[in-house]
């Protein structure tokens, strides 16, 4: 028997059905995010002394999720191109090796595009 070059249009539409979920949660999280960055800290309440240190710690809250925030972004990012390769037919095709991503990674890691041996430097 030869070996499978692709997933099946079944097993395709299992993957669609993860990522899509990923991706919708992801999206609420990113919002949350931004919206969190967006919010003031209000410290007019405060004495000067505690005034200076929350501003300060408002900063690097803000600067922390707006990390957050790119990485979200980009999570996202990859979530809607794997899409784009279940559409493709191409999802699930170690870019490195060419077989197929084991159906185990791709459900822990949806938006994977290379296999575990490719991604540890022993792909051939």
């Amino acid at each position: 028997m030869a070996e499978k070059t692709r997933y099946s249009d079944a097993e395709l539409e299992e993957f669609r059905a993860i990522i899509q979920d990923k991706l919708e949660v992801a999206k609420r999280e990113y919002e949350e995010l931004r919206s969190g960055i967006s919010n003031g800290n209000d410290v007019s309440d405060t004495s000067p002394t505690f005034k200076v240190l929350e501003e300060g710690a408002a900063t690097l809250s803000k600067e922390e999720a707006g990390r957050l925030a790119q990485r979200q972004m980009k999570f996202i990012q990859s979530l809607q191109v794997a899409l784009i390769r279940i559409e493709n037919k191409t999802y699930g095709v170690c870019r490195e090796t060419g077989k197929l991503i084991p159906k185990e990674r791709l459900r822990a890691v949806p938006h994977a595009t290379l296999s575990i041996e490719a991604k540890q430097g022993g792909a051939k």
